[in-house]
């Protein structure tokens, strides 16, 4: 490392010159010394220098030519240039360093200040290279930290997701009546959403939704359904009066489960949202809904379209009490809810993108019969 010395090429049509100048510099530094513009492009074609002293009166190219050129090229551009020039005038001196030099320095010049400029100079340059090699270490530390978050913040998704799928599985398990229907109603869920992306009425609510963390938390809707015995859950039969309304608790039973997992995690968002999905995808527009008979738009959003889909999944599925309703007269008993059990902006949308909801339905039949 102590041996390094840093390299000055010294361009000047003078040969006196040339020699003095390589007399005063050679004990500090490696000089290389060229009489013409052209014979510095041709050394430096074979090496970069750290410095270059430039005279400015020369023939043929003279030095504010010459640092033009210099400065036009990426491989030189950012070499230092310092005029060596018996020039005096204040204008010269300008121009100079307007063009790109570093400095300007009036000949005959005095070797100690010569020497002392040069230093500085290339001690700037030092500092300059070695900030850019710091930036560029702190780019390649920020760029691997960030690639650590993101594998972090992959690995706690896929934790979530695996929870969530655990969580869907129980309950699938248990309403062994319903089928897959939590699946198919995030699928439902999906398609109103991409169609909301444009809706007027809608568009602004949902721009900063995370739809990613909305489907994986729809998969919670029924989650208090595991409080409900078993034999009304999965009773082959119409439920009784009194039965029905022990379903309905499993809302309420819903609540209080996403409220437990709250306050023992600082995750708000996927929680908050699972929440609005439990507790109100019973909600009628009217009000005639449950469990707290919100009217209108007091219903949340998500809550209003996670209706509409719970709906269409159980009407278009075989019950005990019932078969399935074929797609269109799903769509038509869905339609005259408008305004009373649906928000009548999301039974447009709906009927709208109707087709895609048969579509997730007729392949969740096929899928069925590859795996008999």
């Amino acid at each position: 490392m102590g041996s390094h010395r840093e390299s000055i090429f010294f361009v000047d049509d003078n040969i006196v010159n040339l020699r003095v100048g390589y007399d005063v510099l050679s004990e500090a530094y490696d000089v290389f010394t060229m009489s013409s513009g052209a014979k510095l492009f041709k050394m430096l074609e074979r090496h970069t220098p750290d410095l270059i002293l430039l005279d400015i009166e020369m023939p043929e190219l003279n030095g504010y030519d010459t640092i033009k050129l210099l400065k036009a090229k990426d491989e030189t551009k950012y070499i230092p240039v310092i005029f060596l020039t018996a020039r005096s005038h204040g204008e010269d001196e300008l121009q100079g360093l307007s063009l790109g030099a570093v400095d300007y320095i009036a000949k005959p010049f005095s070797p100690a200040l010569l020497l002392k400029r040069i230093e500085m100079h290339l001690l700037v340059e030092s500092q300059k290279k070695e900030l850019e090699a710091q930036k560029q270490e702190l780019i390649k530390f920020n760029s691997s930290l960030l690639e650590m978050v993101e594998a972090k913040t992959k690995a706690v998704v896929e934790l979530q997701n695996a929870v969530m799928n655990t969580f869907a599985e129980l309950i699938e398990c248990r309403d062994i009546i319903t089928g897959s229907h939590i699946g198919r109603t995030q699928e439902y869920l999906r398609i109103l959403l991409e169609a909301l992306q444009n809706h007027p009425a809608y568009y602004r609510e949902i721009e900063k939704w995370d739809t990613m963390l909305i489907l994986q938390s729809a998969q919670l809707h029924d989650v208090g359904k595991i409080a409900i015995k078993d034999s009304i859950l999965q009773k082959p039969d119409k439920l009784a009066e009194e039965e029905y309304e022990i379903i309905k608790t499993h809302v309420a039973f819903g609540e209080r489960i996403i409220e437990k997992i709250m306050s023992n995690t600082s995750e708000r968002v996927f929680l908050e949202q699972a929440r609005i999905l439990v507790c109100t995808h019973h909600e009628k527009w009217d009000g005639t809904g449950y469990p707290k008979g919100l009217k209108g738009r007091e219903i949340p959003l998500l809550g209003r379209m996670m209706a509409i889909v719970d709906v269409y999944d159980a009407l278009i599925s075989d019950r005990p009490y019932k078969k399935a309703y074929n797609h269109q007269d799903v769509v038509r008993i869905i339609t005259e809810g408008e305004g009373t059990q649906f928000d009548p902006e999301l039974i447009k949308v709906f009927l709208n993108v109707n087709e895609k909801f048969e579509a997730i339905t007729l392949h969740d039949d096929v899928s069925s019969l590859l795996l008999m």
